[in-house]
């Protein structure tokens, strides 16, 4: 027992000075492997980090034993890969995912940090305003590992957490962003530790009095489908989901059921869909990454169309129509509206577009 207590106490204080190295540097991301050097991730680039030593063969696969849980360990040993949080001392939180390749033992580590920051501080555009005084129905942050799809999440959130008296309730694997009650009540719940897997702790969800309900990720059919019955009980609902723009998203979810049940799946999306936010982050002018972002609101109109298959793919000229739609903006509009705020430059903005041609024309003014 006091050979793994000092063990743990090794591996935290290792893990500790690597991740706040990573931060000193502004990196969102730190890569471990055997036998190599340790990468960051600073402003969307990899590269070695300052004074980085060869991590030995022998070396990694102690020093994230010795910061795990026993179960989380025996998750890796038995599936050959594995997400944890981990809280460095004095330092920031992380994700981390840890896994095999080629053999050997390697790390990624996703800096979040300890402050949830505000809409305004996050440049969120104004379309995404009144998603914290939704009542009811599902809210969905789309876009690639990396995308800031959870830092954006967090931040509708403690908005909530600041001005409504509700109960919030997280179900996350692993917790990232840890929430401060103010005026909410806030439960978060990570599986493998607070609750024994994804299934149960949505099954016990009802009988835990929430009123908003973060998700975590939607990965398969049957996590879409909780999701949607949390929001057709009355909840407001927060997930994420690996999907580019918001139109894929709805393909992506529809397509996650099998041909009899997509029919259902559209009319059920239809009626407890709220919004869709589809993220990008993208070089900023001065320092870091800003979000750029597609938002797509569900009124009569987009719920038909997501209902009828043969329509859902006008809702991308929806989004990109001239006359402005409550609640609707085109990624190629936010980049514009970035661009001419002077924090990304246009060439950025063109690199990141929908399509270039189309934007490069608003940007000359046309």
């Amino acid at each position: 027992m006091e050979e793994s207590v000092s063990n743990h106490i090794k591996a935290s204080e290792l893990l500790s000075k690597i991740i706040k190295a990573g931060e000193a540097m502004g990196a969102s991301d730190i890569h471990l492997r055997s036998g190599g050097t340790i990468k960051v991730r600073v402003d969307g680039t990899i590269g070695d980090m300052t004074g980085s030593p060869v991590m030995q063969a022998n070396q990694l696969l102690p020093l994230m034993k010795g910061i795990m849980a026993p179960n989380k360990f025996q998750e890796f040993l038995d599936n050959n890969q594995v997400d944890v949080a981990f809280k460095a001392n004095d330092g920031p939180r992380v994700r981390i995912n840890m896994f095999r390749q080629l053999g050997k033992t390697a790390v990624v580590m996703r800096i979040i940090g300890e402050e949830i920051l505000t809409i305004e501080q996050l440049g969120l555009p104004n379309e995404l305003s009144g998603v914290s005084s939704l009542r009811r129905g599902l809210v969905v942050f789309s876009g690639a590992t990396g995308s800031g799809k959870s830092t954006s999440m967090a931040a509708i959130l403690n908005d909530i957490n600041k001005t409504r008296a509700e109960h919030i309730l997280t179900i996350e694997d692993p917790i990232e962003y840890e929430f401060k009650e103010e005026k909410c009540v806030v439960s978060q719940r990570e599986v493998g530790t607070d609750v024994p897997d994804f299934k149960y702790a949505i099954k016990a969800a009802l009988r835990e009095d929430p009123d908003v309900i973060l998700m975590g990720e939607m990965r398969d059919y049957e996590s879409i489908e909780f999701a949607l019955e949390l929001a057709e009980t009355g909840h407001l609902v927060f997930s994420t989901l690996h999907a580019p723009t918001a139109v894929e998203s709805i393909s992506r979810m529809v397509s996650s059921f099998p041909p009899a049940g997509q029919s259902a799946m559209r009319n059920k999306l239809a009626n407890n869909l709220q919004v869709i936010v589809a993220q990008r982050l993208v070089k900023r002018k001065d320092k870091g990454r800003a979000a750029a972002c597609e938002v797509m609101s569900v009124n009569e109109l987009v719920s038909e169309m997501i209902m009828d298959a043969d329509k859902t793919h006008e809702i991308e000229e929806l989004l990109k129509g001239e006359d402005a739609i409550q609640g609707m903006l085109h990624f190629d509009e936010h980049l514009r509206r970035l661009a001419d705020k002077d924090i990304i430059s246009h060439e950025v903005a063109l690199e990141n577009a929908s399509s270039r041609t189309d934007l490069e024309l608003k940007l000359q003014g046309f």
